[in-house]
């Protein structure tokens, strides 16, 4: 019994968690004033915790494993059953390192000329439209050239439906109902679809070029040697995709931003990589995206006097550490020079996961997100002009994932 650690004292803390959202963990942290504490999810004992000494914890693959901490429902719907976010160990590092192999600085520079190019290229459809909806246009681009970069090949008259499958994936992430079940049947069309490419590129009906996503996943060999098979590939593939697409997110959150906080557009419009950088991390830390991330204990040990047992869940709050006022001065407040002083440790800025991405859980594609985030930040403020009408821009925090609520329409748009 961890005597020492505060515990709530619901019988459940389900329904709460559904009722707070991303600020679940963050408002007993500050109840109880610790950064751990014991409570109870559907009917089991989990420890929730947040900070920069908690997320070097839990990224500890001595004392962490992933295998059996995502739900099912997870499983079913954003990641894939039985996917590499799930894996440990050797087999994991294996699966990890193939990912990386994608994610090297030549493809985040592709990724990001792509990115400018599709959203010049929108520019004379958007003259002549009444409103433009940035997180369905951005959502679009992004499937578009996703699948372009991978190799995938995907038809015009396709990209619509392929894109919404892939947000309705990552909406169903904390759905219950008619969201979770939408997200489910966007999974499965999305997997007969990659599944039928990759068995035409093994077939050679389909020419895949060596660096491409698809002819990695394709081909990938596991460490006995055998390759994929056709639906792990599929599965491992759509990981590739669908963060990319996912990233029409921050995105949406950029142009917020850049609304919300005018003072920064001249700023910006030096064109200067930093300032850009800068901005793109602060909307990155500052606008909700991932809530919390879940592992389950590896061998008992003692931190902080909490007993963590063999099997127990436990949830990093991600947002909350994101906000955690001991690491970030005035954590809520949109201050992009506080990166100037920000020295790059793997566990106080954890948008996507914490650790080392190379070796651990941390997301291997936060460098596409972040080159993306800055080509798409440099369009809006320096490539477009546009008004911003009346509209509701609030996003909530109980929702998980959330996004504002109009998706940012934006009117008389021209190009400069």
């Amino acid at each position: 019994m961890n005597e020492q650690v505060p515990h709530d004292k619901s019988l459940d803390n389900s329904l709460a968690l559904m009722r707070e959202g991303y600020l679940f963990i963050q408002n007993r942290v500050d109840r109880y004033q610790s950064d751990l504490f014991e409570a109870r999810l559907l009917g089991q004992k989990v420890i929730c915790m947040r900070g920069e000494e908690a997320a070097k914890i839990f990224y500890d693959p001595e004392r962490f494993q992933r295998t059996g901490a995502a739900p099912k429902r997870v499983q079913k719907t954003l990641f894939g059953m039985n996917a590499v976010q799930g894996m440990d160990g050797e087999a994991h590092t294996h699966r990890k390192l193939l990912f990386m192999s994608l994610m090297t600085p030549p493809h985040q520079k592709r990724l990001a000329e792509l990115t400018m190019e599709q959203w010049q290229a929108s520019i004379s459809k958007w003259e002549g439209a009444e409103k433009v909806v940035l997180f369905d246009e951005a959502t679009d681009i992004l499937c578009r050239i996703a699948c372009h970069w991978a190799g995938v090949p995907l038809q015009e008259s396709e990209v619509k439906e392929r894109a919404a499958d892939f947000a309705t994936m990552v909406d169903a992430f904390g759905a219950v109902g008619p969201r979770h079940w939408k997200g489910r049947r966007a999974r499965t069309r999305a997997e007969e679809w990659i599944k039928k490419v990759i068995e035409d590129a093994r077939a050679g009906k389909l020419k895949a070029e060596e660096d491409s996503a698809l002819h990695a996943m394709a081909f990938h060999k596991e460490l006995n040697g055998s390759q994929l098979d056709t639906q792990m590939a599929a599965v491992e593939l759509i990981n590739v995709l669908r963060p990319i697409v996912a990233i029409a997110t921050f995105i949406t959150f950029t142009a917020l931003a850049l609304h919300e906080h005018p003072e920064y557009k001249k700023k910006l419009q030096s064109g200067n990589s930093d300032d850009l950088e800068r901005f793109a991390q602060e909307v990155r830390r500052f606008y909700p995206f991932g809530p919390f991330v879940g592992a389950r204990v590896r061998k008992d040990f003692i931190w902080n006097q909490c007993e963590f047992k063999e099997g127990m869940l436990v949830l990093l709050d991600m947002y909350g550490t994101n906000h955690n006022p001991r690491l970030w001065e005035n954590p809520n407040d949109f201050f992009p020079e506080r990166f100037k002083e920000w020295k790059g440790s793997l566990f106080d800025f954890i948008p996507q996961g914490g650790g080392d991405p190379a070796k651990g859980h941390r997301c291997p594609g936060e460098g596409i997100t972040v080159e993306v985030m800055k080509a798409s930040l440099d369009f809006l403020a320096n490539k477009i002009e546009f008004e911003v009408p009346d509209q509701d821009l609030s996003y909530s925090l109980v929702k998980m994932p959330t996004l504002p609520e109009s998706g940012f329409i934006i009117t008389n748009i021209r190009g400069k």
